[in-house]
């Protein structure tokens, strides 16, 4: 993400300390990440110390200081997904993917993490890809979800 398109959006916040949150989720969703350059940047234009910016964007799970996937998964483990298999649809992601969760594949294709819940328990186990909701997964629909993720 280049300075100019940083300043673009600090100026749709009118350039406001108070916006910093606002502005951090906006260069996040089109980043996928918060680049340590993009953390100055916004620190310089909106006269916040680094070191605010930096508790802040790890303190929210929202934030990501190291590099995403094009397409961030989510897998529910919470009790109605785990009883229903969430612990294979897991397994079946990891395979497909390479990855773990917590961690991105090198074609920063795909960033794995597991949730607690997703708030459709009866549609368990649930995956969710870019927070569009795959319910009542198995290991082989599971597999043809991911596939038709470029």
């Amino acid at each position: 993400m280049n300075n100019e398109r940083i300043d673009q959006i600090i100026a749709e916040h009118q350039g406001e300390a108070s916006s910093l949150i606002q502005v951090l989720l906006e260069i996040q969703s089109e980043n996928h990440w918060l680049p340590r350059e993009a953390l100055e940047r916004v620190g310089e234009k909106l006269q916040v110390p680094l070191s605010l910016i930096r508790h802040i964007a790890t303190f929210y799970k929202a934030f990501s200081m190291v590099p995403k996937g094009r397409h961030e998964v989510h897998i529910c483990m919470g009790t109605a997904c785990h009883v229903r298999g969430a612990k294979r649809v897991l397994e079946t992601v990891e395979d497909l993917t390479g990855i773990k969760p917590g961690e991105t594949d090198l074609d920063l294709k795909f960033s794995l993490d597991t949730v607690n819940c997703l708030g459709c328990c009866a549609l368990g186990p649930v995956m969710e890809i870019n927070g569009k909701t795959h319910g009542k997964l198995s290991t082989a629909n599971t597999a043809d979800v991911l596939k038709s993720y470029d």
